[in-house]
């Protein structure tokens, strides 16, 4: 793992500190407010190609709220949204082209207001890691074997260090194989990487040879020195392209949520079936003792994502092994309790044959209230449910016209 100074040349990120016009954020004459503000990002409903628009709320169980003439809108279609140290922050994905990185916080009126935004290099995995927001730029290609960190202090909106990963060397295949990160994770003082390998050929470049097979490269955190390999053959590659397998409990215990959908020439490969296992705190290996064979106890469905609710409970999306597919999105939602092993459906929702989308870019957890609030657009309409925790069930809130939810976050005054 090499290790750079900020200032080099491959760090392409300027900040320029602005505030927001009124023509960005139409909130601006509103007077000063206590408490908080819900964040609902949307996508209007028009041709391809269109910006997100951020809006805010006072509350997401009633009501309605629309895009239209409402909220910011943002630059570039590919957006994703991450919260850490009460900033929202705004991300472009730019295919391959440097994308943007644009921060908001809420100011004395309630409203939103710019506080930064810079160009950075296009990533593909990004989470707070203490104080930061640790992102990741995964290289597919085999004559480039290089993915580059790039560490974002979320007090300033500054990248203040960045650095390279081998990633051919990581995997240490004999089929010279990359490994492909597929997010990150803080588990206590360290930085977990779970990862999948990849041939990274022009003909087969998410394809593998190894596809029953966990990985999770551990390193140390400022530093991002490479500590050791965490492995399991019991599971196939933990979360998926984008998308979170690795989460951590109260007590320190990490829990892995694999979908099993490895593939080589676009054909799924993985035998395994889709499972969750557990690293317990201040463990180097994986729990031989503990393992969840999803697809026996959902009756033939698979993991497409997850969210920890807290007091071992997990939200779950879950999709038919019959449909199975490394980027297909379940439109059934769970409960999944590790520490009894049993699985609940969530009741009160629209049915799959009525959703047409449910909000992936990020649900809002409320631990105070037990519920967890989760953007779903169906046939009729766009919608924010209400999930109660303990009694596993759903109720409509607040509507989102003329847009489709696609992430729901919260910010203090």
């Amino acid at each position: 793992m090499k290790y750079k100074n900020v200032y080099s040349a491959l760090l392409i990120a300027t900040a320029i500190f602005t505030s927001c016009s009124d023509d960005e954020n139409p909130q601006q004459g509103e007077t000063p407010q206590q408490g908080a503000k819900y964040i609902i990002t949307a996508t209007p409903k028009a041709s391809d190609g269109v910006a997100d628009y951020i809006l805010t709320t006072n509350n997401l169980t009633e009501g309605k709220i629309s895009t239209v003439g409402n909220g910011i809108e943002q630059d570039g279609t590919y957006r994703y949204y991450v919260t850490s140290n009460n900033k929202f922050f705004s991300l472009l994905y730019g295919q391959g082209n440097p994308g943007a990185v644009t921060t908001y916080q809420l100011n004395d009126k309630g409203a939103l207001e710019k506080l930064s935004n810079f160009q950075s290099e296009t990533v593909q995995a990004f989470a707070p890691v203490k104080d930061d927001l640790l992102l990741m730029k995964i290289s597919r290609n085999s004559d480039s074997p290089i993915a580059s960190w790039y560490r974002l202090d979320t007090k300033t909106s500054q990248f203040v260090a960045e650095g390279q990963i081998n990633t051919k060397d990581l995997a240490n295949k004999e089929k010279g194989e990359l490994a492909f990160f597929t997010w990150i994770t803080q588990v206590g003082d360290y930085v977990y990487l779970p990862y999948f390998t990849i041939k990274g050929e022009a003909t087969d470049r998410f394809g593998t040879a190894y596809p029953n097979e966990a990985n999770i490269a551990v390193y140390s955190y400022p530093e991002m020195e490479y500590v050791r390999t965490i492995q399991d053959d019991r599971t196939s590659y933990i979360g998926r392209y984008f998308n979170n397998g690795l989460s951590v409990d109260e007590k320190g215990d990490a829990y892995a949520f694999s979908s099993s959908v490895a593939t080589t020439n676009g054909e799924i490969t993985s035998t395994k079936p889709s499972a969750i296992t557990r690293i317990k705190k201040g463990n180097t290996e994986f729990d031989q003792t503990f393992y969840i064979n999803v697809e026996e106890l959902s009756g033939g469905r698979y993991v497409t994502s997850h969210l920890y609710l807290g007091n071992g409970k997990f939200l779950v999306n879950l999709n038919d092994v019959t449909s199975k597919g490394t980027y297909a999105s379940g439109k059934d939602l769970a409960i999944v309790d590790v520490n009894s092993k049993t699985l609940t459906d969530i009741t009160g929702l629209p049915s799959k044959e009525d959703i047409d989308d449910i909000a992936s870019k990020g649900h809002y957890l409320s631990k105070e209230e037990g519920v967890v609030y989760i953007g779903i657009t169906t046939k009729s309409g766009s919608y924010v449910y209400v999930v109660d925790i303990e009694n596993a069930k759903a109720n409509k809130g607040i509507e989102v016209e003329g847009g489709t939810v696609t992430a729901i976050s919260k910010l203090e005054l």
